[in-house]
């Protein structure tokens, strides 16, 4: 896609700081960091969304991913690190290139996520359950 930052950055067009590169993907450090060493790996082929992957080609673009999380962890000395993959904006998707996040954290960085679980109601999850072995395909 001509108007995709990722997909210039992909191209050459625009520079990046490369980690990792194959095939399939390409791994650089995030301009807009929310902790250091924070790092995107994306598939070279313009996706929104990990639905409209094909499987292999997902499994391409996280196969580098659990060497990658372990090198940013140790090169920044990180206690943690989240793995994170956004699919749209209501999910706090910012550039419309799929892409995974590897964020390295520390104990009392102040970063994290609202998780307001509740408790669930068993036959509402199998009704859920259901609907959602409908729509796989076959």
């Amino acid at each position: 896609m001509s108007d995709c930052i990722f997909c210039k950055i992909i191209a050459g067009q625009i520079p990046c700081t490369k980690v990792y590169e194959d095939d399939a993907c390409l791994a650089f450090l995030d301009i807009g960091p929310i902790s250091p060493g924070h790092t995107l790996v994306v598939p070279k082929k313009h996706y929104e969304a990990v639905s409209q992957m094909p499987a292999e080609e997902v499994a391409a673009l996280y196969r580098p991913v659990a060497a990658l999380a372990a090198a940013v962890k140790d090169a920044v000395g990180a206690e943690g690190l989240n793995v994170l993959q956004n699919n749209g904006r209501s999910a706090g998707q910012a550039v419309d290139h799929l892409h995974v996040h590897l964020i390295p954290r520390w104990t009392g960085d102040g970063l994290g996520f609202r998780w307001p679980a509740k408790k669930a109601d068993m036959a509402v999850l199998a009704k859920q359950a259901d609907a959602i072995r409908k729509c796989l395909p076959s």
